[in-house]
């Protein structure tokens, strides 16, 4: 049987937008030029979060929580997600973190689910600007805990039902919890903001934002009101290791990226008549494109 109320992690990520990827996109090292770029909210973790609000409407008094590692601007995709339903989060930032692959971040963030301590952690299966996604299945590792990858709908509560999207069908897993759960972006699109959320949580905001001049003015309104202050956690809240975090404990070097353009080529229209189709297939053949 389930427990009657989850504390559900949602793994999410403020990614650069990869759509309008310039020649300054990538710094001499080999990482990604973030500033050069705007942050979005990673657009399969927006179907993971969905998948988090399902449960939490499915288990009331069950609590989700968004926790992310990036610079002190990441919080924006915390307070993104608590508009539309998530209770709270964690942005784990340190100078430490910076340049870090998939194999540091999946293991700082595996430091940082351990004190946080989910029933479940969900994550999008992958991010927009590495496309790798291993960062769920390595925390999944990490944690020694089961996972079930490819997700796309939660169709059963009495042992976790998981309905997942393969390459050439789909099948419904069972998985007792804890659980590590990745989704995928065919899955149902995350619940647009609630007016009344924003309204709730506009000033939520992190330590760090809370030295800036501009926010002073809401100090006695967190001190009166908890839930508008987002936990910030560095390297040392998470006893992690330092040297499998940053370019230190990452094997992986970026050569190269650039963006590609494809090109139209010649087009040729064809009309519905046997000598066109006849002509189409025989032009086919020729160039090896068919048999």
């Amino acid at each position: 049987m389930m427990k009657k109320t989850l504390k559900i992690v949602v793994l999410a990520k403020q990614v650069p937008d990869t759509r309008n990827v310039g020649k300054d996109a990538m710094k001499a090292d080999g990482t990604v030029n973030r500033a050069a770029l705007a942050a979005i909210f990673n657009p399969e973790d927006l179907n993971a979060l969905e998948q988090a609000l399902v449960l939490k409407d499915m288990f009331p008094g069950s609590r989700v929580e968004i926790l992310t590692m990036g610079p002190g601007r990441a919080a924006e995709i915390i307070r993104e997600g608590m508009f539309r339903g998530a209770d709270g989060g964690v942005l784990l930032t340190d100078r430490k973190f910076a340049g870090s692959d998939t194999l540091a971040t999946s293991y700082a963030l595996s430091r940082a689910a351990l004190k946080m301590n989910p029933d479940i952690i969900v994550a999008g299966r992958q991010a927009i600007d590495g496309d790798t996604a291993q960062v769920g299945p390595q925390v999944a590792e990490k944690l020694n805990w089961p996972q079930v990858t490819y997700a796309e709908e939660i169709v059963g509560i009495e042992e976790l039902l998981i309905r997942r999207r393969l390459e050439h069908g789909v099948e419904t897993v069972a998985c007792r919890l804890p659980l590590v759960m990745t989704v995928n972006g065919t899955a149902p699109e995350c619940r647009p903001r609630h007016a009344k959320l924003v309204m709730k949580y506009k000033h939520a905001i992190t330590p760090s934002e809370c030295q800036l001049d501009q926010v002073g003015c809401y100090a006695q309104l967190r001190e009166s009101r908890p839930y508008l202050n987002i936990t910030e956690w560095g390297v040392a809240d998470v006893d992690a290791d330092d040297t499998q975090l940053g370019l230190s404990g990452s094997p992986t070097k970026v050569k190269k990226i650039e963006n590609v353009v494809f090109a139209a080529k010649e087009a040729k229209r064809l009309s519905a008549d046997d000598a066109d189709i006849d002509s189409l297939i025989k032009e086919l053949i020729a160039s090896h494109t068919l048999g």
